[in-house]
């Protein structure tokens, strides 16, 4: 069992950078995929970036391809997405999510196991 929280969504125009953190409990942080998704008001949770276990293979959905960076950092038990180059579109609840046991599914909700609770990120135009 692991508890997600978030962290460092706001409000920024359009052009700035947030970072978002996503802070684990528990001992077994490194056994677990890691993953960002988003949702906009009256829109499906949406897959935004995900990174393997030892960090070393991430994804990204093409919208934020060259703007956002997913990472993480076992030691600290947290994950990161620094999100640069934002846009009004970028507007969501941003929630970040552990996958514990190894599927294929690792680009839609269903693929993971536990949730955090959610920040809000807004930008402005």
């Amino acid at each position: 069992q692991v508890q997600l929280v978030e962290s460092g969504g706001g409000l920024v125009q359009a052009g700035g950078s947030l970072r978002l953190s996503c802070a684990a409990s528990g001992r077994t942080f490194s056994s677990y995929r890691m993953g960002w998704f988003r949702q906009a008001p009256g829109k499906e949770r949406e897959f935004v970036a995900t990174i393997a276990r030892t960090g070393s293979i991430t994804y990204y959905t093409d919208s934020v391809k060259g703007r956002f960076t997913i990472s993480r950092d076992n030691a600290k038990n947290t994950a990161y997405l620094q999100m640069n180059s934002l846009k009004p579109e970028d507007t969501a609840v941003y929630y970040c999510a552990g996958q514990s046991r190894v599927t294929t599914i690792i680009m839609r909700p269903s693929g993971y196991d536990y949730w955090g609770q959610g920040t809000q990120v807004t930008v402005s135009s």
